[in-house]
């Protein structure tokens, strides 16, 4: 199995098991980075994105994607690995204004697409995917002076921190009542994320950490916005 079949099957159980349980989130009125409403600031991190071509990373059942569409008037074309995930964001929001979702490694759309994105963001989704197989064709995806926003695990529920080498590590994704899915993540310092952006033509203008406001919960989410340079 190759990591890239490795990352889909996880996924694709991922949404089966979701597609099983009938859950489908409601599109939020506000974008919010880490796992916690109203902590750190919103989609207005992007910049304006009325009327541009933006490229959603990992969108899994597309309500982030549509949240941007409906309330800041951006084109959005929604990607994601795994086809139940692709499914369940078809069943939703299938017919929705300013909205398109591919199943597709995004990578690999970026080097097929015909137009470039005004601008690229990703919800807890940028640290699933191997920064040295995304970032050169971010690289070429976006146009120059693009914003990249992403959200990735910097602390993890056991606590343990981020690393300083681009090493993958295994993770888990619960659902109640169900085996824990191992997934593959990248958890890089921020130190690390600049140095990589950097090297692939991206510029790091915001990093910040977004702790949860439970004391006891020692998850953190690092929130990075970058431009294409």
């Amino acid at each position: 199995m190759t990591p890239h079949s490795a990352d889909e099957e996880a996924w694709t159980i991922y949404g089966q098991q979701q597609l099983d349980r009938g859950y489908s989130p409601p599109v939020p009125e506000r974008i919010d980075w880490g796992f916690w409403p109203g902590v750190g600031p919103g989609a207005e991190i992007i910049g304006d994105i009325r009327g541009k071509r933006v490229l959603d990373i990992g969108s899994g059942p597309g309500h982030h994607a549509v949240h941007l569409a409906r309330t800041y008037g951006a084109l959005v074309d929604g990607v994601d690995l795994s086809p139940t995930q692709h499914r369940r964001a078809l069943n939703d929001h299938g017919t929705e204004p300013g909205v398109r979702f591919l199943c597709a490694d995004v990578a690999e759309h970026l080097r097929r697409t015909q137009r470039s994105y005004e601008a690229a963001y990703a919800l807890r989704t940028f640290g699933c995917v191997d920064p040295l197989h995304l970032l050169p064709a971010l690289c070429d995806g976006l146009v120059r002076g693009a914003p990249l926003v992403f959200s990735a695990l910097h602390t993890d529920a056991d606590g343990q921190g981020p690393s300083s080498e681009p090493v993958v590590r295994q993770g888990y994704v619960r659902l109640r009542d169900q085996e824990p899915i191992a997934v593959r993540m990248w958890v890089l310092s921020p130190v690390l994320w600049e140095e990589l952006l950097a090297a692939h033509g991206f510029d790091v203008e915001v990093s910040e950490l977004l702790a949860a406001p439970d004391a006891d919960n020692p998850v953190v989410v690092q929130l990075v916005r970058a431009r294409r340079r």
